[in-house]
């Protein structure tokens, strides 16, 4: 499940992607299900975004009987770190600084983000001091 996908996924393979990563191996009426709650768009919506995941590889499906199941084929970190390396290179020219910085502009940050953002910071330095 470590595989990267080989494009950027859109925004609707990445809500499905969510549902996934969340839920488990599920079939296309619980994805969809989940997935309405908050959009509007059609059964057959779902089963086509996860179709064309599947030949993206960013999906598996596996049947179990008469029922089609997926799963994620990507693990949600690598995906994530997949996303952050990109925008960090398009948006902000590699400056990781830039990014946090923006970042926490645009949404302050919990004091318990804040927490594990400076040990995340104290264990670099670590790092890099050796």
């Amino acid at each position: 499940m470590a595989r990267r996908p080989a494009s950027r996924p859109t925004n609707a393979e990445l809500d499905i992607l969510r549902v996934l990563w969340a839920r488990g191996p599920s079939t296309v009426r619980q994805v969809h299900d989940v997935l309405s709650v908050n959009r509007d768009f059609a059964y057959t919506t779902t089963l086509k975004l996860l179709q064309l995941m599947t030949e993206k590889g960013v999906a598996v499906r596996e049947e179990e009987g008469r029922v089609h199941v997926y799963k994620a084929a990507v693990a949600r970190e690598e995906t994530q770190k997949h996303l952050v390396r990109d925008l960090l290179d398009r948006a902000f020219g590699g400056s990781a600084s830039q990014l946090v910085i923006q970042a926490l502009a645009a949404r302050p940050a919990s004091q318990e983000e804040l927490r594990e953002i400076r040990r995340l910071l104290k264990a670099h330095e670590e790092k890099a001091r050796d």
